[in-house]
């Protein structure tokens, strides 16, 4: 079976069945649930606080921490090659800049928390440049800068939007960070002033309009129209999304069922066996298969975390005390975006994204 390659200028674009099969189960799904939780949005204040951590709870084993639990059968399905090797690279890059970025967490915590916020909004983004690309078909995205201006604003989004509209929240998140690692958390606080707000939301904003006034301009020259329109419709229902509700609530549901399940996508796409239950329109094949897949290491990777909570300088094992596990986890998280984040950009680089 060919390797599928994206909607980029001279390249081939995903089979129409394997698109119509995961916008079905993949990207609507993600627009119903966000569009949901806008509806909904005025009820969360009714709820026990408790309530706001459950989709990171459930992404434990959901969609979350699982959708990078297969990078050690990337390479060899994007590009070919023997398994053995690609589990072997994937393995020590794993270690290597896993570790070391888990190092700096114990030796400057506010600068490791800060490279997190910058490391996850380039990933974020990228990952949402990838979904426009091969699953909605974005004609209008068609050169490097446009794409990259595009990543700025999607990665952004979730990482700058609850800042500008929830700062007390966000900075009781990222101070969570410091305090595991008994770090300074006064040195957060011009990250917070209404001068840094006001640049984070107004560049974004800025930047929002400006990717969808480019991709107009490249609709008027003859781009598909659809594509346009649903990217300006995610922008949209993002922006409103983080707005509207308490960013652990909200950057919680967005990296279990906008994030982590397109990048599900792109893990079934070069799976030859799960792209070919695709074909045939059975997406609940293919994610069987994912999970099987992503079992193991999701299992080894929750030891990360019980090794983590009895490292860290300060205990967070008091369950009462919602942010400092929920910063442990994320930490945990932040260990193993790193190198999730190199496979996934040689896999743009293969894949014609960029």
């Amino acid at each position: 079976m060919s390797r599928p390659r994206l909607a980029a200028v001279g390249a081939e674009s995903l089979p129409p069945p394997v698109r119509r099969t995961l916008s079905r189960a993949v990207v609507r799904p993600s627009w119903l649930a966000l569009g949901a939780a806008v509806l909904l949005a005025p009820l969360v204040g009714l709820l026990p606080p408790v309530v706001r951590y459950l989709p990171f709870v459930v992404s434990v084993l959901v969609f979350g921490l699982p959708h990078g639990a297969v990078d050690h059968l990337a390479p060899a399905r994007t590009a070919g090659g023997g398994a053995v090797r690609s589990m072997t690279l994937v393995g020590l890059l794993y270690l290597v800049a896993g570790g070391a970025y888990l190092a700096w967490w114990f030796v400057a915590p506010v600068s490791a928390a800060a490279f997190f916020i910058v490391l996850t909004w380039f990933h974020w983004g990228q990952g949402d440049v990838y979904a426009l690309l091969a699953l909605l078909d974005a004609e209008h995205l068609p050169t490097r800068a446009e794409r990259a201006l595009a990543l700025v604003v999607r990665g952004g989004l979730p990482m700058l939007a609850p800042l500008a509209f929830h700062p007390a929240a966000y900075r009781r998140v990222v101070a969570a960070f410091v305090v595991l690692f008994d770090g300074p958390t006064t040195a957060l606080a011009p990250f917070f002033t209404p001068t840094a707000r006001l640049v984070a939301g107004g560049g974004l904003f800025a930047a929002t309009l400006l990717v969808l006034a480019v991709g107009a301009w490249r609709v008027r020259r003859g781009a598909a129209t659809s594509p346009w329109v649903a990217d300006a419709g995610e922008l949209v229902l993002l922006w409103v999304f983080f707005a509207l509700l308490p960013p652990v609530l909200a950057v919680g549901l967005y990296f279990t069922l906008w994030h982590a399940l397109r990048h599900i996508a792109r893990l079934l796409v070069v799976d030859p066996d799960a792209q070919g239950a695709l074909t045939n329109g059975d997406a609940g094949a293919a994610l069987r298969r994912f999970a099987r897949d992503a079992a193991p290491l999701t299992a080894v990777s929750l030891l990360l975390f019980v090794g983590l909570a009895v490292a860290v300088p300060t205990s967070p094992t008091g369950l009462a005390d919602s942010d400092a596990l929920l910063a442990l986890y994320l930490v945990g998280i932040a260990a193993l975006t790193l190198p999730h984040v190199v496979v996934v950009t040689w896999m743009d680089r293969v894949q014609g994204v960029w």
